[in-house]
């Protein structure tokens, strides 16, 4: 994984980005301090391109830089429309894609990012979709299905391998249960739960899938419908209440991780700089 350069670094992959800005329109001293000059290149550079404007030179605008394919890559102006449509500060949005994000939605290999959750699964399995299906007999074919594939059906979450490898659990859970298997792995960089597609207005948990798999513009309109769906999640943002938010969106787990912290102080640092405004 690339390193991200940011404002206060000094270094020679420093002095080497400057030299790249500068053969894109930027006039920099090339002393390899990340001071404001070259932190207003970086977000100069940025929003011609496209990219998210958040003036720190990661893995996406030095693949940019060194002319790398970007077009699955999230673009500026689908924070600033998403921003608008929730009716929340574009900060808010910069700071929810910085630290829920991750940086990014798809693996090295081109897949999207996903986790399987084995429990999910079991659940999944075990609930009646039409009428007249046997509740009971569902339930003992998911009990079956968990002592003979543990890893893949089971009440208690885990077994998790990370990575591409997840998308090998996935590939297995499929061949159990195709439906059940999409719908028990969380997609993309914002880590959408294939069974919410229905509520969040997808015609199939499968027409989510292919559109999670196309780029990261997508997995964000998958994050923004399910703000929509979500009343409190809308509320805790317009009102900037990271930890209700950050509850919501991450379980109880969020103070231990501190989310709501990272969230605030990333939401600081886009409010203060007053850049990105722009839907270019």
């Amino acid at each position: 994984m690339s390193q991200t350069l940011r404002f206060g670094d000094r270094s020679a992959a420093v002095r080497d980005l400057q030299r790249k800005l500068n053969t894109n329109g930027a006039e920099l001293f090339v002393d390899g301090d990340f001071g404001d000059e070259t932190e207003k290149a970086v977000r100069a550079y940025q929003l011609k391109v496209g990219l998210v404007v958040d003036g720190k030179a990661g893995e996406k605008t030095l693949g940019a830089l060194a002319n790398s394919d970007c077009t699955r890559l999230l673009r500026n102006v689908t924070l600033v429309v998403g921003a608008a449509r929730l009716g929340v500060e574009l900060a808010v949005i910069y700071a929810v894609n910085e630290v829920e994000s991750a940086g990014s939605g798809f693996l090295v290999n081109g897949k999207p990012k996903i986790l399987f959750e084995r429990h999910v699964m079991h659940k999944r399995l075990a609930l009646p979709r039409t009428e007249g299906d046997d509740q009971a007999a569902l339930l003992r074919h998911a009990d079956q299905l968990a002592s003979q594939f543990p890893a893949l059906v089971n009440i208690k979450p885990g077994g998790y391998i990370g990575g591409v490898a997840e998308h090998q659990r996935l590939a297995q859970a499929r061949m159990i249960d195709p439906v059940c298997a999409n719908e028990s792995a969380s997609w993309g960089a914002f880590q959408i739960m294939g069974y919410h597609a229905p509520r969040l207005g997808y015609a199939s948990v499968d027409e989510f899938v292919q559109l999670m798999c196309l780029d990261e513009n997508q997995q964000f309109e998958a994050f923004i419908r399910f703000i929509e769906a979500d009343s409190n999640l809308l509320k805790a943002l317009k009102g900037k209440k990271w930890a209700a938010f950050a509850k919501g969106y991450n379980g109880p787990a969020y103070a231990r991780n501190l989310y709501d912290v990272k969230l605030e102080r990333a939401y600081e640092q886009h409010a203060n700089c007053g850049c990105g405004q722009e839907a270019a």
